[in-house]
């Protein structure tokens, strides 16, 4: 039986909770799981104020309630699985490891920031900041995958160096922006400015979308390993098109402002 926490009281303000980890529960009792310190705004509080502990951990932790108060659940993860039965809020994941974390409803902003390893799976929607770095960091998500089956807001990928992100529906402005590498697949619509000063790195859009002027038009062609991505997400439960794995992509070189050896791939076909 896997280790539940059950939010009994809803916090007035933001509580910062990156003891809720399965690195940090997997050897401890409920009582000790009910004394680990939280911040509830400036003050130091004790876990169990707000939230029921039981069941033992067998390599899950679940997590139930109304979660879009809380923030840092599953930060620096790095083993064993993790579901959030719910929405969830800001920085969950941030710099997660390894292990898999699911979320079964909304996740808020900066979701697994400076990801480097590991899964993140949203079942609803995301905010903004998407694997992306802290503002001034050099450098975002490095590894791991972060699937979204809804829809995203801005900066998607910021400054990711490493490492799979896919959007299931549509994403904001600046998707990739600053981008070093990686790969970001997106299977609705994208917002304007996507790619802006991105390096190296593939962003793959079923849609069309406008190109940033840095941007140059390379071909139209078939990407072999875009076959392997869409037969990989078609597993894992989103709906691919037969025609996404035949059909031939627009490939879009930039941005010219910096290195211009990253690339969009936008589908050709209806």
């Amino acid at each position: 039986m896997a280790l539940k926490l059950r939010l009994h009281t809803q916090p007035d303000v933001p509580l910062e909770a990156d003891c809720i980890s399965p690195d940090r529960l997997q050897s401890l009792s409920d009582s000790d799981i009910s004394a680990l310190t939280l911040f509830h705004g400036n003050r130091q509080v004790r876990l169990g104020d707000f939230f029921d502990c039981s069941g033992k951990f067998d390599g899950e932790v679940i997590v139930e309630g109304d979660l879009g108060n809380i923030k840092h659940i599953g930060s620096a993860m790095s083993l064993g699985k993790l579901t959030i039965e719910g929405d969830v809020g800001v920085h969950t994941g941030a710099s997660m490891r390894g292990g898999e974390i699911i979320i079964e409803g909304n996740a808020n902003d900066w979701l697994a920031p400076e990801m480097l390893g590991g899964r993140v799976i949203v079942k609803g929607n995301a905010g903004h900041m998407v694997g992306s770095g802290y503002r001034g960091s050099t450098v975002g998500m490095q590894g791991g995958e972060i699937i979204v089956h809804g829809n995203v807001k801005n900066e998607t990928g910021h400054v990711i160096r490493r490492g799979l992100i896919v959007v299931g529906g549509n994403s904001g402005d600046f998707t990739g922006v600053n981008m070093l590498a990686g790969t970001i697949i997106v299977l609705g619509e994208m917002g304007i400015r996507t790619g802006a000063g991105m390096k190296r790195g593939s962003i793959i859009c079923q849609h069309k979308a406008d190109m940033l002027p840095t941007f140059s038009r390379s071909c139209v062609y078939q990407p072999a390993f875009l076959r392997h991505y869409f037969k990989y997400l078609k597993s894992i439960g989103f709906s691919i098109s037969d025609s996404l794995l035949t059909e031939p992509f627009e490939r879009w070189c930039g941005d010219s402002v910096e290195l211009n050896r990253g690339e969009i791939l936008l589908y050709t076909g209806k």
